[in-house]
Formats: C-alpha cells, sequence, structure tokens
C-alpha cells in the first residue's frame, strides 16, 4: 500500500491527503521528506542514467592509452554528472508535464502529480541539480566542447576530449552517431493525444528498429576501425548487436511491461561494448 500523510491547515479543516507511493526498491527505506525527490530524478530507475553515462564511457575508454585501464577519475566525474543531469531532465519532464502525467496510468503517482512536491519545490531542487552539474563542468572548462555536453549522446565527443584534451572527430562521430540511434509508450501516448515515433512509426516499428540497430552496430564497428581496435572491441559489438537483434525480434509493442524490460535490458548493451572497448586497450 502507498505510504501517505495528512495534515491540518490553521483553520482546524484537513488538508487534501499527500500520497507518497512505495517503489519496493531502497528508496522505499528513505527519509519520508527525501522520497519525492529521489522518485523525481527516477533514482530507482536508472535505465536513462546508463543510457547517458554509457557513450560517455565508450569515448574515455577507447581514449585510453593501449595498455592502460580507462581513466578512473574521467569515468567518475562522467557518472557524477550523467547523474545529475538525467534528474535535472526528469524533474524538468515532470514540470511541464505534470498536469498530463494526470492522466496517464504509467505517471500518474509521480510526485508533481500527486502533489508530494509542489512546482516551487521542484524549480528549487532543479537549481540544486543544475548547481552542482556546474560544478562538475567547471572541472573540465578547458574543453570547449563541454558546451556539447548539453545534449543526450554528446558525452561520446566529451568523453575522449576530456582524455586527449582534443577530439579525433574519424572516431567519435560515428560513436556519436551509434549513441543517437541506440537511444522508443504508445497506449498512454493515444490515450491523451501525444505524437510520438512510436505511433509514427505503427506497423513499420519493427523494421525500423531492425535499422537503427543495425546502424548502431556499424557506427560502432566504424569508431572501432578509426581508433585501431582489435578482436576484443569487436567481440563486444557483436555480443551488443545480438542482444539488440533479440530485442528487436521478441519486443511485444502491445505490451507495456515487455516494452519496458526490452528499453531496461539497454544498460547491458552498453556494458557489453565498454567490456570490448576495456579489453581491447588492455591488450593492444
Amino acid at each position: 500500500m502507498p505510504s501517505s500523510s495528512q495534515s491540518t491547515s490553521t483553520t482546524g479543516e484537513e488538508e487534501p491527503e499527500i500520497v507518497i507511493p512505495l517503489t519496493n526498491t531502497w528508496v522505499d527505506r528513505m527519509p519520508r521528506a527525501a522520497r519525492p525527490y529521489l522518485q523525481l530524478i527516477r533514482i530507482d530507475k536508472p535505465i536513462g542514467t546508463w543510457l547517458l553515462a554509457w557513450p560517455c564511457f565508450w569515448s574515455i575508454g577507447l581514449a585510453a592509452t593501449p595498455g592502460a585501464l580507462p581513466d578512473a577519475g574521467a569515468l567518475a566525474l562522467f557518472g557524477a554528472g550523467a547523474i545529475l543531469l538525467r534528474g535535472a531532465g526528469c524533474t524538468i519532464n515532470d514540470l511541464w508535464d505534470r498536469d498530463l502525467d494526470k492522466k496517464v496510468e504509467r505517471t500518474k503517482t509521480r510526485p508533481l502529480a500527486t502533489g508530494a512536491i509542489t512546482p516551487p519545490q521542484a524549480i528549487a531542487f532543479l537549481g540544486v541539480q543544475l548547481s552542482a552539474g556546474l560544478g562538475i563542468l567547471l572541472q573540465l572548462n578547458s574543453y570547449s566542447q563541454l558546451v556539447l555536453g548539453l545534449a543526450f549522446n554528446w558525452g561520446a565527443l566529451l568523453g575522449w576530449a576530456a582524455v586527449r584534451g582534443t577530439c579525433d572527430w574519424n572516431v567519435v562521430l560515428p560513436l556519436y552517431g551509434a549513441g543517437i540511434l541506440w537511444t522508443l509508450d504508445r497506449e498512454d501516448d493515444v490515450k491523451v493525444g501525444i505524437k510520438s515515433t512510436a505511433l509514427t512509426l505503427g506497423d513499420w516499428s519493427r523494421p525500423a528498429l531492425a535499422g537503427f540497430s543495425l546502424g548502431t552496430a556499424a557506427l560502432l564497428t566504424a569508431a572501432g576501425v578509426q581508433a585501431d581496435c582489435v578482436g576484443p572491441y569487436y567481440a563486444g559489438v557483436a555480443l551488443a548487436g545480438a542482444m539488440l537483434a533479440r530485442q528487436v525480434a521478441t519486443v511485444d509493442f502491445d505490451n507495456r511491461e515487455d516494452c519496458g524490460s526490452k528499453f531496461v535490458s539497454n544498460k547491458w548493451v552498453g556494458a557489453a561494448v565498454f567490456a570490448g572497448i576495456v579489453a581491447d586497450r588492455l591488450l593492444a
């Protein structure tokens, strides 16, 4: 059952009940005052953070000196940045969509939709997140390309620059393109009249996803060729490609749970590529 609270106003009238739904994760064990904010940034659903972080990690790994592990400091810095920027993105999204979220089954329990967090509180929290993100950006302020980090997959460019001090465009542009293609709710969108890629593609969703997956694998391969990668890297790309192919072949577009499961599994796609990169650099 959801956790809730009820308070009394100065006039003696009871204020509306504020519900903080349980997530069945470690977030439920956090202090009550903190739980809505943790839910707001989806800290218990880290797939968005992984999708933001993996292109950064790929780039940092490919930029490593042959025989060496990826730069741990850069990995930590970009990992923290991914958490902060993903959380800020979720906060902005929920501020814009708070009235719409109340009408959608999947989103009606979000903190702004339920009233657990007010818009002014969310804006203040957003300021905290962006300020922390700015602190991370200032750690890398010698690289002019950091302004591009406002876009989701441009970590593929920034990771290389953070390690090498410049960009090898022959490597990072294919890597960036792969991230874009890698990075699609259907029933709820229909209910509230939202346009989306999934609805636009309709019956072409599976062929389109197959094309996106093939493009991802092809661009990752191109990046590896330009970075002089050898067997382990391509083994990682092949494993990632097989995972994507299985997703495309088995996804049930009319089953929200199945679509969600396939989406979340992309963290392992990113991990396969990163493992191949690390092995490649160590054996080079």
